[in-house]
């Protein structure tokens, strides 16, 4: 009888761990990079950085650098602007759990 009931508490509690269902963690994407002058290489600060789809923007630092993160893991195209220099362009696709590097030169307007 005792190993019955041993057996019994045993399958009891495997049933109760099986029975619980896991906790669903979304992981997301994430996108940074440096704006720089595609003839100088210096970086460029207070350019606005926006991701489409989505619409979110940012502005880049006083290093040229700029950062999404929480993003699906879809494609984006970003497009770079400042003034005095032509608008760039770039598609990406961010990738579930990865942070992805993307360095975007902008040339000067002539």
């Amino acid at each position: 009888m005792r190993k019955f009931i041993i057996f019994f508490c045993f399958a009891l509690a495997l049933s109760a761990l099986s029975s619980c269902s896991k906790t669903h963690h979304d992981i997301f994407a994430g996108l940074y990079g440096i704006v720089s002058d595609s003839e100088t290489g210096d970086l460029i600060p207070t350019a606005t950085v926006t991701l489409s789809p989505g619409g979110r923007s940012t502005v880049t630092g006083a290093d040229g650098r700029w950062e999404f993160n929480d993003l699906d893991a879809t494609q984006y195209t970003i497009t770079v602007q400042k003034t005095g220099y032509s608008t760039n362009r770039k598609t990406i696709t961010a990738v579930s759990g990865e942070q992805t590097e993307v360095n975007i030169p902008l040339t000067k307007n002539k």
